[in-house]
């Protein structure tokens, strides 16, 4: 049986690989890592696989791109940090999900419903569950976010999110009391579940809270410089994008 795993994060990626390697459920002739949406299109336009285990956001963009792209046929066991509102949505479906971090118990209890459900599978179900999903992420505005605090999960209030900052390939949640979580999720797409009354994406970094906001210095006309509380640990003045500054100042008014 020949698996494909979809994660771009190398350690993630190689932790798993080393669980399926120990398992005795399913016999496994070839395991292939793909690390991004353009990486695993170009592989499934020639290669087929008879499982999958695919992480929701990548670096380069979301799974469902992939499928956009490329006709998949094969069954799915998503790799996901999503909370349990979209988690519902893979449980209408004959698929399954491994929520993040998982353990060698976990992957059996997913390998062995594969093993049950295979001959029933419909890439239909797939297809309809990414969308879904989709649009429940583009149209929900968010009271609560679940995030991992070490093996812990914590609830935080939106209105406790300072502000929301991008570090490479990751996104992390900043609070008032100064405390820092990585959430899975996009910029792009956090903006959508947060009330935009409070909440303001000023560059490709950043997304504010109104109430962090403790000073605004103009530079020029065409250069905003935002200071925020409590104090982000980069030391280089946070600026507004140019394109940004019409509507920062809408915003604040």
């Amino acid at each position: 049986m020949r698996i494909a795993i979809v994660e771009d994060e190398s350690l993630a990626s190689n932790y798993l690989k080393s669980l399926l390697e120990r398992q005795d459920i399913i016999h496994i002739t070839d395991i292939t890592l793909l690390s991004s949406v353009q990486e695993a299109t170009r592989f499934f336009l020639v290669n087929k696989v008879d499982l999958i285990f695919m992480d929701i956001h990548l670096g380069d963009g979301k799974s469902l791109e992939i499928f956009e792209n490329v006709e998949v046929k094969s069954p799915i066991i998503f790799v996901t940090a999503y909370d349990s509102y979209a988690i519902q949505v893979f449980k209408q479906f004959t698929i399954d999900y491994i929520l993040k971090p998982f353990t060698m118990e976990e992957l059996e209890e997913a390998l062995q419903k594969f093993h049950n459900i295979v001959k029933q599978f419909e890439v239909d179900n797939t297809l309809k569950s990414l969308v879904l999903l989709d649009e429940e992420n583009s149209s929900e505005i968010r009271k609560r976010f679940l995030v991992h605090n070490g093996h812990k999960l914590k609830s935080i209030e939106s209105n406790h999110i300072a502000y929301f900052v991008a570090e490479g390939k990751h996104l992390f949640l900043h609070t008032f009391d100064n405390n820092s979580y990585i959430y899975d999720d996009t910029l792009k797409d956090v903006i959508k579940k947060l009330d935009t009354d409070y909440f303001f994406k000023i560059n490709r970094k950043y997304i504010v809270n109104i109430n962090s906001v403790s000073e605004i210095i103009k530079h020029n006309s065409q250069k905003i410089e935002i200071k925020l509380q409590p104090n982000p640990e980069e030391e280089s003045p946070i600026l507004v994008s140019k394109s940004q500054i019409h509507e920062l100042k809408a915003w604040l008014s």
